[in-house]
């Protein structure tokens, strides 16, 4: 197929990019780099040294023998979208271009609309360019776990069987997002809904758990492949700075009470998922959800996960709770359905000490790049 990776210079597009390309698919990487601008702005920086999106793209054709086009431009520019349609012509549009931090769009006022801006105009964008000039392409939307927050019932894939007063209908499940970025993802879910039923595109939606790891199959064959790796406390997840904490011998940092469950899944596994939605894709019409995670995890269970592993390796470093700069449950009921990707061939890479060893042994090799003043946080959602 032809497919187009929008954000394939960012921590999951790029392998992405890569693992389709692998599989023979002629693969369009499009992105704004704002990724690497926002480093500049947070004065931080992928603890892995990255090379720029061509170089990697150059690098990739040399150990591949596989050419990755790239298009840099911007999903809120229609002229640009609907010349990358118009002269593509992709059968398949995997959608990574978003702002992806919740705690970049609590900064502030300002940068809660701006995610609001690039998120949801550059998805609609998308949208009217598939009605208009590629009205086949199937949209592979990146989603997120947060998007329906903590529910005191079991967690379905994107829709819900009701009955109500004698009556039954099947609803979009109910969603409670956690920040103004999940708002942003709740946003493009309904709009996507809303254009597939009316307009018959076809869609998936990828409800993602949090992501952990370093590298894929293809990512390893080359330094200059290497994937980013993000560690500061906007950007970071809970896994990646607790593994950074213990490579500079820093107590690990859980946010209130630890108790907060979600859905994880490794790198591996995320590449896997979009070959596999890219490979069946939804019917025209259809507006498709895959809950796409593993494993579930409290923050107190990484944290215990962590501590060990560095312990092993011959690292001592406490664990220390401190004030939650989040607003979140404790507690709380967590059960997620995530059978529709396993029916259709996943195969899951769960998170072994092996796996937390070679991202520490990788942290440890770049400490040197670590600015430890990022590894606190400084984002308050109150």
């Amino acid at each position: 197929m032809t497919i187009i990776v929008a954000g394939g210079d960012g921590f999951c597009g790029w392998p992405t990019a890569l693992h389709l390309s692998d599989q023979g698919h002629d693969v369009v990487i499009v992105d704004n780099l704002v990724r690497r601008r926002i480093d500049e702005e947070l004065g931080s920086n992928s603890m892995t040294p990255i090379l720029s999106l061509a170089e990697r793209a150059a690098a990739w054709a040399e150990v591949s023998g596989k050419q990755i086009e790239v298009r840099t431009g911007d999903l809120t520019d229609y002229d640009f979208v609907r010349t990358l349609f118009t002269d593509i012509r992709p059968e398949t549009f995997v959608h990574f271009a978003q702002h992806r931090s919740a705690p970049y769009s609590m900064i502030d006022r300002e940068h809660a609309i701006e995610n609001h801006r690039n998120n949801v105009e550059g998805t609609l964008n998308v949208l009217w360019a598939i009605k208009d000039h590629a009205p086949d392409c199937h949209l592979v939307k990146l989603g997120t776990m947060g998007e329906y927050g903590q529910p005191n019932i079991d967690i379905e894939e994107g829709w819900i069987e009701i009955e109500h007063k004698g009556r039954t209908d099947r609803l979009p499940y109910p969603k409670q997002p956690g920040s103004f970025y999940h708002l942003t993802k709740v946003h493009d879910s309904d709009n996507i809904m809303f254009a597939c039923r009316v307009w018959g595109i076809r869609a998936t939606d990828l409800n993602q758990g949090v992501v952990y790891g370093l590298e894929t199959e293809q990512t390893r064959r080359d330094p200059r492949l290497v994937n980013r790796f993000d560690y500061d406390a906007v950007f970071g997840t809970a896994l990646n700075r607790f593994l950074i904490q213990a490579a500079i011998g820093h107590d690990l940092t859980v946010y209130g009470g630890g108790s907060q469950t979600r859905g994880y899944l490794n790198i591996s596994d995320t590449v896997r998922c979009l070959e596999i939605a890219c490979a069946n894709p939804a019917d025209r019409g259809e507006f498709r959800v895959f809950n796409q995670f593993t494993e579930q995890f409290s923050v107190n269970q990484l944290a215990d996960k962590v501590q060990q592993v560095a312990r092993n390796e011959g690292i001592e470093v406490g664990i220390a709770h401190i004030d939650n700069p989040r607003v979140e449950k404790y507690d709380h009921y967590y059960n997620a359905v995530n059978t529709n990707l396993i029916d259709l061939g996943l195969q899951p890479h769960l998170l072994t000490d092996e796996v937390l060893v070679e991202i520490l042994d990788a942290a440890r090799k770049h400490v040197d790049r670590v600015r430890t003043e990022l590894v606190m946080p400084t984002v308050t959602w109150r």
